[in-house]
């Protein structure tokens, strides 16, 4: 069954430096289309960064500048850089990935969240 595996969460000062990573694991997803969404306590869940296969990154306007989405090597991967960390960063952090299984069935995944906590 295909699913979505999160890692690089964690604990930073203000100002420091994360980096999560996701993959698609149990199969490929074709035209896919990989995100990282956000979620603090008592808020609703915002889109940080999406890619996707033919176009160019979007960034919510909190972490343009700061952030970074890319691809990684292997295929269905995606990295989040996060630079210049701020306490209102802190949240958890989910990855989402919309593409096609087979060519055929459109697949949406959610992975579990990883937690980032910016604090001093």
């Amino acid at each position: 069954q295909m699913r979505l595996v999160e890692s690089g969460g964690g604990l930073v000062q203000p100002g420091g430096s994360l980096r999560l990573y996701c993959v698609v694991s149990g199969g490929i997803l074709s035209n896919n289309a990989m995100g990282w969404y956000r979620q603090a306590p008592g808020q609703q869940r915002e889109l940080v960064a999406n890619i996707t296969s033919g176009g160019a990154p979007i960034y919510a306007d909190k972490v343009k500048g700061r952030f970074s989405i890319s691809w990684g090597a292997a295929e269905n991967t995606v990295f989040l850089q996060m630079n210049s960390l701020k306490p209102e960063d802190t949240a958890v952090y989910y990855c989402k990935s919309e593409g096609y299984e087979n060519e055929i069935w459109k697949r949406t995944l959610w992975g579990q969240g990883t937690q980032v906590t910016v604090s001093p």
